[in-house]
């Protein structure tokens, strides 16, 4: 029994140490694009942002992940912005992001730079942490 519990333990660090690796190289590949990525030519300078990939059909999207966007937004005004990319009218920028799934959340510096992504749905309280250090 033990070695049971004990091999399930090893199998659950190794996956979360590989989702910590995979997620940090989605944000470096992510961040040589973005550099010149079209969808960021609408940035306001020296303002963070959230860029929001959505699909039409995305229920979490629509219930839960741009209410905590709207809520975000009402509380820090024009100290952010707010991108959102529908990936079906727009799946070359879905695709230049490495988007696989709806919601799926990017916080930008005031540079436009990757600093995190976010997969699935994000609380308001988890996205103004990640912003705490890009907004003054």
């Amino acid at each position: 029994m033990f070695e049971r519990v004990l091999t399930f333990g090893i199998i659950l660090a190794i996956g979360f140490i590989a989702y910590i690796i995979l997620r940090r190289y989605h944000l470096r590949r992510v961040a040589v694009k973005a550099a010149h990525d079209p969808l960021l030519s609408a940035l306001k300078p020296n303002i963070p942002a959230i860029l929001y990939f959505t699909l039409p059909g995305c229920m979490p999207c629509k219930t839960q992940q741009e209410p905590a966007l709207e809520k975000l937004q009402t509380e820090l005004g024009d100290a952010i912005q707010i991108i959102q990319v529908d990936a079906i009218q727009d799946p070359a920028a879905a695709r230049r992001w490495g988007v696989f799934s709806a919601p799926t959340t990017f916080i930008l510096d005031k540079r436009g730079k990757p600093q995190t992504v976010n997969y699935g749905v994000t609380r308001t309280d988890k996205l103004k942490q990640q912003l705490a250090g890009l907004v003054e």
